[in-house]
């Protein structure tokens, strides 16, 4: 990650071809293989990886988002535990979709998991991360919001229907959509990385916002009109099961553990954070 190496950390990267220098490593999720040679003397590990959820779902693509994100970090968790010495932290990526739709109630570390696919595959990526716990490692499990970024995710899909003034809510809008800006997202992971918090960890500003809200904020950043609602039966046709977990449902999610933790938000509210979003 640029952020780590501009703090004068050394990064190894994995990568899924032929190594072009010494600050990458390969590896095949898909068949088991990868360099441990490569991963000698790490201190720590960071796994963001696995397929978008942000396309409809057909059984093929559910299998493929679930095993992408399991099967990856199996191999890296059990890598790491066989490393002598091994690394102090793991830290590894998933998403508030592990809570379920939980309608008005609010969401810490502390809440139990949800139902649904996205809770499923939360709780099976969290699993996954066990044999590295049980090698002493201490492992910090992300549970992310909306990332704020106009280069992917849930923004950058807004941005051309917003920019045309064909924006609105969607379905009822009442659903919260907890979100964390890029900036904040990147500072937490090296929170993660250089604090002792362990196990889960929410990802999320500790403002979140219902659908409504997120989309009259985004109409505002972008000086644009919010009149064109997407209504549920019509999300449903387009998205099919991924728009009932992804946007007509949601989280009111709160960082309980890193505000305890003492970490400071540079963006804890929506309408800064949207501005410097769409400025970078």
């Amino acid at each position: 990650m640029p952020a780590l190496e501009a703090e004068g950390h050394e990064v190894v990267r994995l990568v899924r071809r032929a190594p072009e220098g010494p600050n990458e490593a390969e590896w095949d999720p898909a068949t088991g293989t990868i360099d441990v040679a490569a991963l000698a003397g790490l201190q720590g590990a960071v796994h963001l990886s696995g397929a978008t959820i942000g396309r409809r779902w057909t059984a093929r693509r559910k299998a493929e988002i679930l095993e992408s994100r399991v099967s990856s970090t199996s191999l890296l968790t059990t890598t790491l535990a066989s490393l002598e010495p091994r690394p102090r932290i793991f830290v590894c990526a998933g998403g508030i979709g592990i809570y379920g739709d939980r309608g008005d109630e609010i969401l810490t570390e502390a809440s139990s998991t949800g139902t649904g696919f996205l809770a499923e595959v939360g709780i099976a990526w969290e699993d996954a991360t066990e044999s590295a716990r049980a090698a002493g490692i201490r492992v910090v499990n992300l549970r992310a919001g909306i990332v704020l970024s106009r280069e992917g995710g849930a923004l950058e899909r807004l941005l051309t229907p917003f920019r045309l003034g064909l924006g609105g809510r969607v379905g009822s809008g009442k659903q919260w959509w907890s979100w964390i800006a890029l900036g904040d997202f990147v500072r937490a992971v090296d929170f993660a990385l250089e604090s002792d918090i362990a196990g889960p960890v929410n990802l999320t500003s500790p403002n979140p916002v219902t659908n409504a809200q997120f989309t009259k904020a985004l109409g505002k950043a972008l000086g644009r009109p919010t009149v064109f609602p997407l209504p549920a039966f019509a999300a449903r046709a387009l998205f099919g099961e991924m728009a009932e977990e992804a946007l007509l449902t949601g989280q009111r999610v709160l960082p309980a553990k890193l505000l305890g933790s003492g970490f400071e938000f540079e963006y804890a509210e929506l309408d800064a954070a949207l501005e410097r979003s769409l400025m970078e």
